[in-house]
């Protein structure tokens, strides 16, 4: 059983009064990502299982992005037994002294699901540790950025590894995350490279360390398609997260514009579920001809009256009975509103909303 840490009431509110001013900034300097919500991590320290909590006492799962594994700001207040303040008029994150404070209790979410989310990377957000300021490198030496979720704030668990002087491994049989005294820094935790696709293009033949390239997983989806790359026009062959596992979705029509869709292991190269569809599918237009998810965003945005790009949580790219469209979900006030648009022509096809409520 996943042992549960506890606040003090006085700590908890400084630290929601800190995360909710960084969540109202959030459209200052902030850029809205993709990012995968990862409840089926398991995040050990010095041999103790560890799960983390919001004010509210919900659990706060663990947020993968761009192959980063990121935990909440509260996580490194535990982890390291420091106080944890927000100066908004600087935008700034400041660990230190020594939390002293009673716990509170926090509640496990055992229903939580892998599922793909929108948050927020903040590069104008500042850390200081102890009166000195804080800059975070993932394993390829590129800047990492706090991260904003549902209010909170999240940093890259390799850098709390670095704060706290622990080596961060990574067991991708049983999703387990450790941070110990020994060991290396370098990690396949934190190690992949995300690679995203254009519309009508494949991904750029790059390689992440022992994963699949995109070519390498377009090939897997011929050999069992039974087809050559002269037969086939490829629609994208995207390097994503499923279920925690790191997968290529490759998807491609023949010339009888059947259409094939193929999700491949991107470490074994196997075959995790395919199917295809022959019924009218239509060759898409090239890709210089589609209006772009940034239209695509505007164009739904002007049919909300009051809402602006920021609240967009999703823009997606796809195909339904082979014309191409996208499909854009937006969250304003108490409502949500989901958008089909045409990729091509940029016509509003449908839109439905419901109440969050």
């Amino acid at each position: 059983m996943k042992k549960t840490r506890r606040l003090s009431a006085a700590l908890a509110a400084a630290v929601f009064a800190a995360t909710t001013m960084a969540f109202s900034m959030s459209a200052f300097g902030a850029t809205q990502v993709q990012a995968q919500l990862a409840p089926n991590f398991t995040i050990v320290v010095d041999g103790v299982e560890r799960n983390f909590f919001h004010v509210s006492g919900e659990e706060a799962h663990p947020v993968v992005y761009n192959g980063t594994t990121y935990l909440p700001l509260r996580a490194i207040g535990e982890l390291m037994g420091k106080n944890v303040n927000w100066d908004q008029d600087t935008l700034t994150v400041t660990l230190s002294g020594t939390r002293t404070t009673a716990p509170v209790t926090g509640q496990e979410d055992t229903s939580a699901k892998v599922q793909n989310i929108s948050a927020q990377i903040c590069e104008e957000f500042t850390i200081v540790v102890d009166g000195v300021q804080r800059t975070f490198t993932d394993a390829s030496g590129n800047v990492t950025y706090p991260m904003l979720y549902n209010g909170s704030t999240y940093l890259p668990l390799r850098a709390i590894g670095q704060l706290m002087g622990k080596s961060v491994s990574w067991d991708g049989s049983t999703k387990t995350v450790t941070l110990t005294e020994n060991g290396t820094l370098v990690t396949d935790a934190d190690s992949f490279n995300s690679t995203t696709t254009t519309p009508g293009t494949t991904v750029s033949d790059t390689a992440v360390s022992g994963l699949l390239t995109a070519e390498e997983a377009k090939s897997k989806a011929l050999a069992h398609a039974g087809l050559t790359s002269s037969q086939v026009t490829f629609v994208k062959a995207q390097l994503d997260w499923e279920d925690g596992r790191r997968v290529y979705e490759v998807e491609f029509y023949g010339k009888d514009y059947t259409e094939y869709d193929y999700e491949i292991d991107a470490s074994t190269g196997a075959v995790l579920s395919y199917d295809y569809d022959a019924e009218s599918y239509q060759a898409p237009a090239s890709a210089g001809s589609y209006i772009g998810e940034a239209k695509a965003k505007s164009i739904a945005v002007s049919q909300v009256s009051g809402a602006t790009a920021n609240h967009v949580v999703k823009v997606e790219f796809d195909f339904d009975d082979g014309r191409a469209e996208y499909e854009v979900k937006l969250i304003y006030g108490t409502m949500e509103y989901e958008f089909e648009i045409d990729a091509v022509s940029g016509k509003v096809l449908s839109k439905d909303m419901e109440s969050r409520i």
